[in-house]
């Protein structure tokens, strides 16, 4: 009897490197499992041989976050998706996220993965999904795309959860700098109930500040962008230095969330997640793209060290 070889959990996995720099792609998802600089994390990722938990890297499509009770009415039709987070009985972060995504391009530098959403219960429509990752001398450069091949119009929103890395540091002692004038505030269920002002708050980090003992999970909006268009997200500390996860204008939203170092579930890190609409986009159409038959979105973003 021949002998199995048992493949990693996130199916194949697809490796770039440039200069110092390292990351891998996997199959399952499309998503990011490992970015490094001459052999240290820069994002808290995990192993070949583990299971991504706590949604490490993966891409969020076609919504990001959650859609209250799975529904929806889009088009003058109602719609009702799974619940995948039935203890808050929401439907959470798309559909693709443990797909198989397919090998498109894979040089030395650069690898690009792409996944057909086909029609299914509570999603009548069809796009292209298609992400690059790209390493150049500044770090990692993620261009998403989403074109819609069906025939009617699609509601679509996008987000990435990759998790920035802080070493071995208590996150009491990390310090943010979130530059975003305005927060989301959520129910119980995670659900959004109205923005506010950050001015005076404990969600204010647009000139610095300790990320603390209370957990955030927090959405973000009316970002301030530097002259280049995009903006910024920075983590940092004295002991392990500061990593970056930057913007174009395709994303107007950001979420922070310190849960998993506080809880210890994996490598520690903060998630920044950039965001093209707020949680429950799909009910209250903020900043929701609808795309047309044909019509492509598409958004870049990117980490580097510093």
């Amino acid at each position: 009897m021949s002998e199995v070889t048992p493949e990693a959990p996130t199916g194949q996995q697809f490796t770039i490197a440039h200069g110092p720099f390292e990351a891998t792609v996997v199959e399952v998802g499309g998503g990011l499992r490992s970015f490094t600089k001459d052999g240290m994390a820069v994002v808290a990722g995990y192993a070949e041989d583990e299971e991504c938990r706590s949604g490490r890297g993966q891409q969020l499509m076609p919504w990001p976050n959650r859609i209250r009770d799975g529904r929806y009415e889009f088009a003058g039709q109602s719609q009702q998706l799974s619940i995948t987070e039935v203890p808050r009985d929401n439907a959470t972060h798309g559909l693709v996220r443990w797909a198989l995504w397919e090998l498109l391009e894979h040089e030395p530098e650069s690898v690009a993965v792409r996944y057909r959403l086909h029609p299914q219960p509570g999603w009548p429509h069809q796009l292209d999904l298609r992400t690059t990752y790209v390493l150049d001398d500044t770090g990692l450069i993620v261009t998403p795309a989403a074109r819609n091949v069906g025939t009617r119009p699609a509601p679509f929103g996008y987000g990435a959860h990759p998790y920035l890395s802080i070493g071995s540091l208590p996150i009491d002692d990390v310090e943010l700098h979130v530059p975003a004038a305005t927060w989301l505030a959520t129910d119980d269920r995670m659900l959004p109930t109205r923005t506010h002002p950050v001015d005076g708050t404990r969600y204010d980090f647009r000139h610095g500040g300790r990320a603390g003992s209370e957990i955030l999970d927090t959405a973000y909006t009316d970002v301030r962008r530097d002259d280049d268009g995009m903006w910024r997200c920075r983590v940092q500390s004295e002991a392990f230095g500061s990593v970056t996860l930057w913007a174009d204008a395709a994303f107007p939203w950001l979420q922070v969330f310190t849960g998993a170092a506080h809880l210890h579930k994996g490598a520690p890190g903060v998630a920044v997640e950039p965001m093209s609409c707020p949680a429950d986009a799909f009910n209250s159409g903020t900043s929701l793209v609808v795309l047309e038959p044909g019509e492509e979105w598409t958004g870049t973003w990117g980490i580097h060290p510093g």
